[in-house]
C-alpha cells in the first residue's frame, strides 16, 4: 500500500469515529451510508467495550473517539509524518499495548503502520474489544491491511517492539527484548504548579486533567504545588463538576471510600471534599480518587525537581511552567497531538531508524 492509500484509510476511519461521536458531524453522504450500515456493529463493539472493563464508559470512549477524530485528518496525517524519511525496509514491529484508556494503543498501531511497517499487535484484555473494531474496519478498507496489521496472541517473527507497561513489567520487556529495537515505557504521571494568580476556568479546566478517565492515564494530574494553603478552597470549589460523574461511578468510588478509610486509620494529613482526596504528600504518583499536594516557598526549587525527575512525568500544567519541555494548557493533557509522544519518545523517528 502506498502512503497515499494508508492516509486516507486513517482518514475515513477518523470519519468513522467523528460520526460515532457526533450525530449531526459533517461527514459525505456516501460515507454515511456506509456507517449506516455498521451501526449495530458500532453498538456492540461499544457496549461490549463498556460491559467488559467498566472503566470504560461511554461518554469517555466518545471523548476519546473524538480526540482522534480530530487528529485524523488528511492535513494532519501529511504533516506528522513530513519530517521524518522512511526509506528502510518493512520490518515487523511488534505492539504490546497498555489499557489503562480506551485506544491507548492506537497511537503506536497508526505510528507503525505510517512508517510503512507490518503491525503485530498484542492487545490489552482490557481494550482489546474497541481495537478488534478499528482493525477489522481497516481491512474493510483495503483488503492488504489483512498483511500489515494482524493481531496476534503471542508475539513471534518480530524485528523491533513497541511496548507498553508497568515499571515492574518494563524489567521483563527489557530484558526479553534487548536484542532487537525497542522501546519500552513505564509508568508515568502528570503534575500541575498554581501560583494563586489562576483565573476561574483555568482550574475549572484543571478538573478535566485530573478526573477525565477517573485518573488512569498517565496524562492525568496526580500531583498539585501549591503557593498557599489559601488557594485550595478556591481549587475544591472549581472542580465541584466533576463530582457527581466520579463518584456515582462504582469502581472510582470504592477507591475513595478505601483510601479515605486508609488515611483515617493510619491518621494522614488529607482534606476532603467527598469525592477526591488532597493528601499532604511528596510522592508525584497517587492513588485513584487522590490528588498529592505540596505547598512551595521557591519556585525554581520545584521547577529544578520536576527536570531532575522527568523521567516520571509526562506533562506539566501551570502558568510558571511554559518554559518545562512537558508543559500543557490547562485542560489539554487529555487531547493530546500527534507529536505528544507516550514517555516524550519520538515514536516515528525510532521507526524511521530501525
Amino acid at each position: 500500500m502506498t502512503i497515499e492509500q494508508r492516509i486516507s484509510a486513517f482518514n475515513e476511519l477518523g470519519q468513522l469515529f467523528l460520526y460515532i461521536s457526533n450525530n449531526n458531524a459533517p461527514i459525505s453522504d456516501v460515507l454515511k451510508l456506509k456507517f449506516n450500515a455498521l451501526d449495530e456493529e458500532i453498538n456492540f463493539a461499544i457496549n461490549d467495550a463498556e460491559a467488559y472493563n467498566n472503566w470504560f464508559t461511554k461518554e469517555n470512549i466518545f471523548f476519546a473517539l473524538e480526540n482522534w477524530a480530530n487528529a485524523l485528518t488528511t492535513e494532519h496525517l501529511y504533516a506528522w509524518i513530513s519530517n521524518y524519511n522512511f526509506t528502510v525496509t518493512e520490518k515487523n514491529v511488534g505492539i504490546i499495548m497498555a489499557g489503562n484508556l480506551p485506544l491507548v494503543g492506537f497511537h503506536d498501531l497508526l505510528a507503525v503502520v505510517l512508517a510503512g511497517h507490518n503491525a503485530l499487535v498484542k492487545t490489552s484484555s482490557k481494550d482489546d474489544k474497541l481495537m478488534l473494531f478499528i482493525i477489522k474496519f481497516l481491512y474493510t478498507i483495503n483488503d492488504d491491511f489483512k498483511q500489515i496489521i494482524k493481531k496476534i496472541d503471542r508475539l513471534e517473527n518480530f524485528d523491533a517492539v513497541i511496548a507498553t507497561g508497568s515499571n515492574n513489567t518494563a524489567r521483563y520487556f527489557e530484558q526479553y527484548f534487548s536484542k532487537v529495537p525497542n522501546i519500552i515505557r513505564k509508568n508515568r504521571t502528570s503534575v500541575a504548579v498554581l501560583n494563586g494568580t489562576e483565573t476561574n476556568d483555568e482550574l475549572k479546566a484543571l478538573g478535566d486533567d485530573i478526573f477525565r478517565y477517573y485518573g488512569l492515564g498517565c496524562r492525568n494530574i496526580t500531583k498539585i504545588y501549591f503557593k498557599s494553603e489559601e488557594q485550595i478552597p478556591t481549587f475544591f470549589e472549581n472542580i465541584l463538576d466533576w463530582g457527581t460523574t466520579v463518584i456515582n461511578h462504582p469502581k472510582y468510588a470504592n477507591n475513595y471510600d478505601y483510601n479515605r478509610a486508609i488515611y483515617l486509620l493510619g491518621k494522614d494529613d488529607f482534606l476532603d471534599n467527598n469525592f477526591v482526596l488532597l493528601k499532604k504528600d511528596e510522592n508525584l504518583h497517587s492513588p485513584i480518587a487522590v490528588v498529592n499536594y505540596e505547598i512551595y516557598s521557591d519556585l525554581d526549587e520545584v521547577k529544578s525537581y520536576l527536570i531532575n525527575n522527568e523521567d516520571q512525568i509526562q506533562c506539566v500544567v501551570g502558568n510558571d511552567l511554559k518554559d518545562n519541555p512537558n508543559y500543557v494548557a490547562f485542560g489539554k493533557t487529555q487531547t493530546p497531538l500527534l507529536t505528544d509522544y507516550a514517555d516524550n519518545i519520538d515514536t516515528l523517528k525510532f521507526l524511521a531508524e530501525i
